[in-house]
């Protein structure tokens, strides 16, 4: 949320997610309001290297061009000093000498030369070669040229390159010569060397400039390099492009007011995969260790202050290996070990409930689009008066309206739940039938447990959340407004009651706090509602196979507008880029001319052969990819890198199944006669470069195994003590077996048997200490190889 924000006066506010220059993401615009709360989360991988990370507050104007009243950027050497934590951050003016992106790779050597009348020069030759990543003007690629100086306290020798039009990655390939002025004291030497004095004061300078053509040149960026750095040699490297001295600074004092952020920023330096292998086979047997609290990944858990921070990487270690639901089932076992009464199963926030959670997220992500998403959008696109409270009912409101209203969404999303029961995923199936079977064994009396168990998780962690909440779990693209908040709200809460009826009784209405809710529910007392989540609850915690119906309706992965590029289907067709609403389905690929039109054109997933990059230097234009199916290819321009990285992957990921799909492909277009890429002839000749896709075993979800083990190895890391008092406390208990007089450092830790512990510690330790080492000799060779100037 942002506050006390200029200019003084109810205005409309939205606010932009930037890399450097380029709008990854956008905030729904929040109305008349001076401390608009925008309240929305945004998840993304980074593509790309970026110098800054910016937000930046905008005027949403319906007649002219928003207006961006200030902004907030972090350089990316300071993300981790803000992660983890909300932070106020005050705005700063938008000046445009500081608004810079991209990089310029260039050559520079120091000549040694003899003049006519035979004395001795020294030469600079600057070569720019190329840039690569100009941000876009006004949403089009620019016209970049550069100016190289050669700048010192007497002098400002300058040139400048030929304008390259409608690129944001310009090879210039251009070179220029500078005579470096000598000293009155120069005197003839064998070997020329260059005087101090001279090269102390001498800097070479190139400014990134837009060319305007009638309206004023646009500053790029610009790099500074000391020339006493190149001595006599010579050398070549990427510089990032830098603000001006002066970029950021402004003359104006006035406060614009203030934006608050929490930052979670994580950048991992991943080593080969066998240096990984000693850890990942010790936290893979964790489940199989006895007890579970001496295995490595219950101790990650326990050093960890913040469970979550261990439970993300952990999980997803572990569903990469296949190992997810042995563990959990340990866990729980010892979870329950601890709950003394059976209405309080798994209602905790222990290691087996987050891994359970975070487990639901990832594997359900489908499940829940494909349930709940439809009747979400209408709730949130068609929204109906649902308030049933008589403190917050507004004047003219029909309580008995709102209840009919409030019943007929609830009745929608709870049989929409019950009857997905043949979409559930099978793993988290098998996990729900661990933990029922796990319960009931505990509390064998209890008919009802084995229910709740599951009706814990299913209804109250994930669908409930998932209702209140859809913009988290990428059911709907921006939080809803307030009225549309307080509906799902009231419809989670519905949804859990419903849920907890599981337990097959009918006393839980006179536990409710609030009148109405009790009054609501009167209505619900029906057989048919138990049976339901009865039946429901059976079909996702059996392990028995389901055969999904040929009937049923295709999942809902992605849409959005991007430009595509026309394919020529038809002779007169003229093959310019044209915006177009795409929508891909686990079924297939459309394009419409608008949203909520038919399709102009259909891919069936099953016949697309490859998703890859395409070349910049095709069309001239970013952020485009290609889809290769039986005709010609879809070329698709995507608005931001972030986005186009999510389409690749999510198409990856939907066709990873297709028999035929390529193992070679073109990575720029056929243009006039021949592949831009291989100068091949033949249209439809065998692709020059390897696919970079290849089937991986698990078609559902993309892990990177190696980097969720470098991450459990960066939590060890910053928690080494904790390893070792607790070692040490393993140590003392074996070697004392008599009473805790006084609490410990370690009595926080759970240590059931001392030297299986113990012994598990000194394998962490052993193994954190070695890839200390290599890391630190990967640091040593990085260093050592690194050029003045380049990233």
């Amino acid at each position: 949320d942002a506050k006390h924000l200029v200019p003084n006066k109810m205005r409309d506010f939205f606010c932009t997610i930037n890399l450097d220059q380029e709008e990854v993401f956008r905030t729904q615009v929040v109305e008349k309001s001076l401390s608009p709360y925008f309240g929305e989360e945004f998840y993304f991988e980074i593509p790309r290297t970026f110098q800054w990370l910016s937000f930046y507050i905008y005027d949403k104007s319906v007649l002219q061009k928003d207006l961006r009243i200030g902004k907030v950027s972090i350089k990316k050497e300071d993300l981790c000093n803000y992660t983890g934590k909300e932070n106020w951050f005050m705005l700063q003016p938008v000046d445009s000498n500081s608004e810079v992106q991209g990089k310029v790779h260039l050559e520079l050597k120091l000549n040694e030369l003899i003049t006519d009348n035979g004395s001795v020069c020294q030469q600079l030759v600057v070569h720019i070669k190329e840039c690569h990543g100009l941000p876009l003007i006004n949403g089009q690629n620019c016209d970049p040229y550069a100016t190289v100086a050669l700048v010192g306290p007497s002098r400002n020798d300058q040139k400048k390159t030929k304008v390259k039009k409608k690129t944001s990655n310009p090879h210039f390939n251009e070179t220029f010569c500078f005579e470096v002025t000598r000293s009155s004291s120069y005197t003839k030497k064998s070997q020329f060397q260059v005087e101090e004095e001279d090269i102390e004061k001498l800097e070479v300078r190139v400014d990134l400039w837009n060319n305007g053509n009638l309206i004023q040149d646009v500053f790029l960026g610009e790099i500074k390099v000391p020339v006493k750095v190149l001595r006599n040699d010579s050398f070549q490297a990427w510089y990032l492009l830098q603000p001006r001295e002066n970029g950021n600074k402004s003359s104006k004092t006035d406060d614009l007011g203030s934006l608050r952020l929490n930052i979670c920023y994580t950048e991992d330096c991943v080593l080969p995969s066998a240096y990984y292998a000693s850890l990942r086979d010790l936290l893979l047997k964790s489940s199989d260790v006895q007890p579970i609290s001496a295995s490595a990944a219950y101790i990650l858990s326990e050093v960890c202050r913040d469970k979550y921070d261990a439970v993300l990487p952990l999980v997803r270690l572990l569903l990469h290996h296949h190992k997810l639901v042995p563990f959990v089932a340990a866990v729980a076992e010892l979870d329950l070990k601890d709950t003394q009464e059976a209405n309080t199963v798994f209602r905790g926030n222990s290691l087996a409930t987050r891994c359970v959670d975070e487990m639901m997220k990832i594997v359900g992500k489908h499940y829940l689009k494909v349930t709940l998403k439809p009747v979400i959008d209408e709730i949130c696109e068609s929204p109906k008066p649902c308030e049933i409270d008589p403190v917050k009912l507004r004047e003219g409101d029909n309580v008995e309206i709102n209840m009919e209203n409030l019943r007929y969404y609830v009745d929608k999303v709870f049989r929409e739940i019950v009857r997905s029961s043949i979409s559930c995923p099978t793993l988290m199936c098998d996990v729900f039938y661990s933990l029922r079977h796990l319960a009931a064994k505990r509390f064998p009396n209890d008919p009802h447990v084995q229910y709740s168990a599951v009706s814990s998780f299913v209804f109250l962690r994930f669908f409930a959340v998932a209702v209140v909440s859809p913009h988290t779990f990428h059911l709907r693209p921006h939080h809803p407004d307030a009225q549309t908040s307080r509906t799902l709200t009231l419809i989670s809460k519905a949804i859990q009651t419903l849920g907890s009826w599981g337990s097959l009784t009918k006393s839980k209405l006179s536990s409710f706090k609030e009148t109405f809710m009790y009054e609501f529910f009167k209505t619900f007392q029906e057989e048919k509602f138990t049976e339901s989540v009865k039946k429901f609850l059976d079909d996702v915690s059996s392990t028995e196979s389901k055969e999904p119906s040929g009937l049923s309706e295709p999942v809902h992965l992605k849409e959005g507008e991007m430009y595509k590029r026309a394919q020529g289907r038809t002779r007169i067709g003229k093959k310019n880029f044209k915006k177009r609403w795409f929508c891909l389905t686990s079924r297939e690929l459309t394009y419409h001319k608008q949203q909520d039109k038919e399709p102009i054109f259909t891919i069936p997933i099953k016949n697309i052969l490859a998703v890859e990059k395409l070349d910049e230097s095709s069309f001239n234009k970013k952020n485009m990819f290609q889809v290769l199916h039986g005709e010609k290819p879809l070329y698709i321009q995507a608005n931001n890198c972030v986005e186009a990285s999510e389409w690749i992957e999510a198409l990856c990921r939907v066709t990873r199944c297709n028999q035929k799909r390529l193992s070679f492909y073109h990575p720029s277009a056929f243009l006039n006669g021949n592949w831009l890429c291989c100068k091949a002839t033949i249209e439809n000749t065998v692709g020059c470069a390897r696919c970079t896709a290849d089937v991986p075993a698990d078609t559902q979800i993309e892990i990177d195994g190696d980097r969720e083990t470098e991450r459990i190895y960066s939590l060890f890391t910053i928690n080494m003590s904790k390893l070792q008092k607790l070692e040490e406390a393993c140590g003392s208990i074996a070697v004392y077996q008599g009473p805790r007089k006084e609490p410990d450092d370690y009595s926080n830790f759970t240590i059931e048997d001392s030297v299986a512990t113990f012994h598990t510690l000194k394998q962490i330790i052993d193994i954190v200490e070695k890839l200390n080492e290599s890391h630190e000799k990967y640091r040593k060779k990085r260093s050592s190889s690194a050029t003045y100037g380049s990233e």
